[in-house]
């Protein structure tokens, strides 16, 4: 009896002290999620102010394009600094991006090829940004009209005056298009989508007009010839409209097809048609017969 009490004891205290260590494990877990999880919040934190205050940045940002090689910092800051106080000026390198190097040299080392390049002023205020835009289409340099635009992702371009350009030439320059649609009317701004690293074209662009009318005018222009090559000029179509899924556009094709076949069942309903006379079959009729087992048994 008493080594059976023993038993029972150490029994209750091994199960008192599994309870405790399932306790500890439970507090520990549970302190060490609340780590996690106040890490991972301190980090979305984090990401959405660093968000919010690159947005506030490029709103204070204006993009320049369509810069000579030539250009430097002096240039751009006796150009803008009418509008306000400029925090800093980079500009884009277009050089191979594998090298590391900073934004001030980069400049100075640009593809041999490179005819232009690509700047971002940053002003103190947000309105002075705004200000700045009136220099886009400048003449900066002979035969260089800059583009100056916002770099915040808000500016939604223009697609009812723009035209969409294919089959350009690679080494084309931004004057020479702007020459090429200057009949049709006022060009706002002319963009050749180049190579970062060479700066070449990747033949395709656009151009933006003061107004929809010069937009038909440019559209005559598809087929034209432009440096030795045919370029195509067609409408910016609107991607949210263009990119359908294929299920909507095979349902309402069906719609289509269906109604059609119903116009035609309810016109065709009232025609009369002659009735064409079943054929009657010169085959004589067999006798049915029984089988044998049936007539042995009807005998």
């Amino acid at each position: 009896r008493e080594n059976a009490l023993e038993q029972a004891d150490e029994e209750e205290d091994q199960k008192l002290f599994q309870n405790q260590v399932k306790q500890k494990k439970k507090a520990s877990q549970a302190i060490t999620k609340g780590v996690v999880n106040s890490a991972t919040g301190a980090t979305a934190k984090q990401r959405k102010r660093k968000r919010v205050t690159d947005e506030a940045a490029d709103r204070r940002t204006v993009f320049v394009g369509n810069l000579p090689v030539s250009c430097t910092d002096q240039v751009l800051k006796s150009l803008f600094k009418k509008y306000g106080q400029i925090q800093s000026i980079r500009f884009r390198s277009l050089q191979d991006l594998s090298s590391n190097v900073s934004f001030s040299l980069s400049r100075h080392k640009v593809h041999p090829n490179a005819k232009f390049i690509n700047a971002y002023v940053v002003f103190k205020e947000e309105c002075d940004a705004q200000k700045a835009l009136k220099e886009n289409g400048t003449e900066i340099a002979s035969g260089f009209h800059i583009r100056v635009d916002t770099a915040s992702k808000t500016s939604s371009h223009d697609n009812k005056r723009s035209v969409f350009l294919g089959n350009l030439p690679y080494d084309i320059c931004d004057d020479a298009v702007r020459e090429h649609f200057h009949d049709c009317g006022d060009v706002v701004g002319v963009r050749v989508v180049r190579d970062r690293s060479t700066g070449l074209g990747k033949g395709f662009g656009y151009v933006l007009f003061e107004n929809t009318d010069a937009v038909h005018l440019a559209l005559k222009l598809n087929n034209s010839v432009l440096m030795g090559r045919k370029i195509r000029v067609q409408r910016i179509t609107d991607k949210k409209k263009a990119q359908k899924s294929p299920d909507q556009s095979r349902t309402s094709k069906d719609r289509v097809d269906k109604k059609k076949k119903e116009k035609s069942c309810s016109n065709d309903s009232f025609v009369g048609e002659k009735a064409t006379p079943l054929k009657k079959s010169t085959k004589p009729k067999r006798l049915k017969t029984t089988p044998r087992n049936k007539a042995g048994k009807n005998k």
